[in-house]
């Protein structure tokens, strides 16, 4: 009964938002964390995102001769360090590339982004038998904090009136998350829930991106090969919704906020020394910035080493 209420809620969660900006997973502020790679005591590792997004659409959502293309890219040092059993540290350095290109002009940034540190406290590991089956079931809850090192310009702000302040490289705040992560394994099929929401706070320029959840629900099946290597095949779900951004503290942002709804497939493999995982996030419903922006579909790469 305890194990299908928890798969209950961690569904429910995963499939419903706060209505929906930094806009659903590209600019300043994605938050997608999903497998981890699989590590004991500490890992360190690099991760490679690639997103794009469409701005200044027309009314409809409709393409026009103002329509700006833009891409996200970020190179981002991450690791994770378990402290006895209980405890769980995350911490992200990102380094943002970041592009638009439209029949104007073509403009390009790139540099040190936010840094980011979450901590989780395990609430129970369990494992049992069911039915000559290996259950174990985890459930992790914590919080983060985002820290304001990128570059934030209120220039662009004004510069683009009609277009979703996202093309920064930091939002000069310091923001908080909220965290939880859950997973179930049966034998070697599993499924693993992520769910993050993040509190924005007013930056110095009296602007508040609006605070944003993002979910993801992941089913995955471990096959161990020649007792050395592990690849989990893993496919699911990927939910993010933000309210509209605020500025000075009381006018709404039209241009922000929305929701993504993204089919995500991939792989983690992993060895003693090293994990190497990929996945695809293919968006299948969205309604962003009021319908002023579009995002397209995205590639995550990473690379880790645990020690």
């Amino acid at each position: 009964m305890k194990l299908k209420l928890i798969i209950t809620i961690g569904l429910l969660t995963a499939t419903l938002g706060t209505k929906a900006c930094d806009i659903c997973g590209c600019g300043v502020g994605s938050y997608y964390i999903g497998i981890l790679p699989e590590y004991n005591k500490r890992f360190i590792g690099l991760r490679y995102q690639h997103k794009t997004l469409q701005t200044h659409l027309g009314p409809l959502g409709q393409v026009t001769p103002l329509t700006t293309d833009e891409t996200y890219q970020t190179a981002e040092l991450w690791g994770g360090w378990n402290v006895g059993k209980r405890f769980r540290v995350l911490a992200f350095v990102p380094y943002n590339f970041i592009q638009k290109s439209s029949q104007d002009a073509n403009v390009s940034k790139n540099g040190l982004g936010d840094v980011a540190l979450m901590g989780y406290y395990n609430i129970f590991t369990n494992s049992n038998t069911v039915n000559s089956k290996l259950l174990v079931h985890s459930l992790w809850l914590g919080a983060g904090i985002k820290a304001p090192t990128g570059t934030y310009e209120a220039a662009e702000k004004l510069a683009v009136q009609d277009n979703p302040n996202n093309f920064q490289l930091g939002t000069a705040s310091t923001d908080f998350t909220l965290n939880g992560a859950y997973d179930v394994r049966l034998n070697d099929l599993g499924m693993n829930v992520n769910v993050n929401y993040k509190i924005n706070t007013e930056n110095k320029y009296g602007y508040r991106y609006g605070n944003k959840l993002t979910t993801n629900a992941l089913l995955y099946y471990k096959f161990r090969l020649f007792h050395k290597f592990t690849i989990a095949p893993n496919a699911g779900l990927l939910y993010e919704t933000a309210v509209k951004d605020v500025e000075d503290n009381k006018y709404e942002v039209a241009v922000s906020g929305g929701y993504s709804t993204s089919v995500v497939t991939g792989f983690e493999f992993a060895m003693s020394k090293l994990s190497i995982g990929a996945n695809y996030q293919s968006v299948v419903a969205q309604e962003l910035a009021n319908k002023r922006a579009k995002a397209g579909n995205r590639l995550m790469l990473h690379l880790s080493v645990p020690f």
